[in-house]
């Protein structure tokens, strides 16, 4: 398989697209090009539970991942979205997706160990290796994390994971938004369990993940009611199948300091990671939502739906684009990968 991936790169004229399963097409600029299918490359290359180290073939189904993790009481501990059935390992890695537990333990990128890919060229490079300290120079294995296959294809991963909870309990409070803003941030700066927090239409949720001592005596300070469908209820946040995400109208993406003020945007919102996090379900313009993220230290994304013509990603200062070009020039100097998923003209 891999060399024909490598055979298929080296001979395009025309832009390849990257596709494995398919679960994150909705996701970045809409591009064409010739389907470059990933998906039979896939497979676990190793796994060493004492060593809290996973290698995989990058066409691995998360599902084939998370089930062998989960037969030794470990998990991928940045809980990435699914979207569908057929989300693979290369596809998470590549748009840096991660879920609930992002702000309390980390984002995919942090978990990358090592990585191997195909250039544009169809060079195979190896990056990095099965432990932490492994990196020396420059480290781009986790450069590659959110790059959206602009720069290279996936084909390997070596990750970091974690053992499981003890014991998980989602409590809920009945506060206004900037109430529960206040008390995401003020749990923030303490020594307690939690793995997750969420607000919307005036509940905010909150899990602690531990031991069982911790989790009891973190539940008897903080108060807040038992959810009794904690799980479910994560699970449904994290892959976007809640009622919020389902409607029509365009999803947005804001990332703010967690400190950042409630805003005032025309939609609904969803505030997630102890409010780094805003999604909002909205029809105003791009500029609109864009110029209200900046004001207050961040940017949006367009998620999901809507207009792509004003750009799905808020473009970075001219000064920091041309480092993003000259990484491109390097790893795709053909610019044949991904064309124009990132950014129109990338």
């Amino acid at each position: 398989m891999l060399e024909i991936l490598c055979e298929q790169i080296r001979t395009a004229q025309t832009p390849l697209r990257i596709r494995a399963g398919g679960s994150k097409d909705f996701y970045g600029q809409s591009i064409a090009g010739e389907i470059l299918d990933v998906s039979r490359h896939r497979g676990i290359v190793s796994y060493e539970p004492g060593e809290l180290v996973l290698t995989a073939k990058c066409g691995t189904p998360l599902s084939e991942i998370e089930t062998l993790l989960e037969q030794h009481g470990q998990m991928l501990a940045f809980e990435p979205p699914h979207f569908s059935s057929h989300a693979t390992l290369g596809g998470t890695l590549a748009c840096n997706l991660s879920g609930p537990r992002r702000p309390y333990a980390g984002s995919a990128r942090d978990f990358v160990l090592g990585m191997d890919i195909l250039d544009g060229n169809g060079q195979h490079l190896k990056f990095g290796g099965q432990v932490i300290k492994n990196v020396a120079g420059y480290d781009a294995s986790r450069l590659m994390v959110g790059a959206l296959g602009t720069l290279g294809v996936l084909l390997q991963a070596s990750l970091k994971v974690l053992p499981k909870p003890q014991s998980e309990l989602t409590l809920q409070f009945e506060l206004d938004e900037a109430s529960a803003l206040q008390r995401m941030n003020e749990w923030a700066g303490k020594p307690l369990p939690i793995s997750a927090s969420a607000w919307q239409s005036g509940v905010l949720f909150v899990r602690l993940s531990g031991a069982n001592s911790a989790v009891i005596q973190a539940h008897a300070k903080l108060g807040g009611e038992p959810h009794l469908h904690g799980v479910e209820f994560w699970q449904h946040l994290r892959d976007h199948t809640a009622a919020f995400f389902m409607d029509a109208q365009p999803l947005w993406r804001l990332s703010l300091p967690s400190v950042a003020p409630a805003l005032s945007l025309p939609g609904k919102q969803l505030i997630h990671w102890s409010g780094a996090e805003r999604w909002l379900k909205s029809d105003a313009p791009a500029n609109t939502l864009r110029a209200a993220a900046q004001t207050h230290g961040g940017h949006a994304t367009l998620f999901a739906g809507g207009d792509k013509s004003a750009g799905v990603f808020q473009r970075p200062p001219a000064a920091l684009m041309k480092y993003h070009a000259r990484l491109k020039q390097q790893f795709d100097p053909r610019g044949i990968l991904n064309r124009g998923r990132l950014y129109p003209d990338f």
